[in-house]
């Protein structure tokens, strides 16, 4: 069952931004970014009160994700990457992204914490950050 509601399009778009962010990191890398998107569109908190859709979520400025905001999200989705869209917003979470809301990629070792949100670990080039779950009980 969905977590979030979503169309057709809306899973082709948080494919193309899975895609876009990670295709680098292979399927599991593209999922814990399926996984921070899905938690923005749940998360009613912090920078993403404002988001209720995925496709808000995508989009969001300021702050959100750099494939959107530098311009290098223009390839389209592809099966695979689709598969795995419906599997982040059918609820699947995958450590250290489960409740995270953030992630970006460091020139070297993971910061503790960014933004005052605390890490919650690394996958490949990728350093992920979840909010207090005081401050955001809605990722949790």
């Amino acid at each position: 069952m969905a977590v979030v509601a979503h169309t057709e399009e809306d899973v082709k778009l948080l494919a193309r931004l899975m895609r876009a962010e990670a295709e680098g990191e292979g399927p599991l890398g593209m999922l814990m970014v399926g996984n921070v998107g899905v938690n923005r569109a749940r998360a009613d908190c912090l920078d993403f009160k404002d988001i209720r859709t995925i496709r808000q979520m995508v989009f969001q400025s300021p702050g959100g994700f750099e494939a959107t905001q530098k311009g290098y999200f223009y390839q389209s989705a592809r099966q695979k990457e689709i598969d795995l869209a419906r599997k982040a917003l059918n609820g699947g979470r995958y450590h250290p992204a489960s409740n995270a809301l953030w992630f970006f990629e460091p020139a070297g070792a993971c910061p503790a914490t960014w933004y005052n949100q605390p890490n919650t670990g690394r996958f490949k080039a990728h350093c992920f950050f979840s909010p207090l779950r005081s401050a955001c009980p809605s990722v949790y």
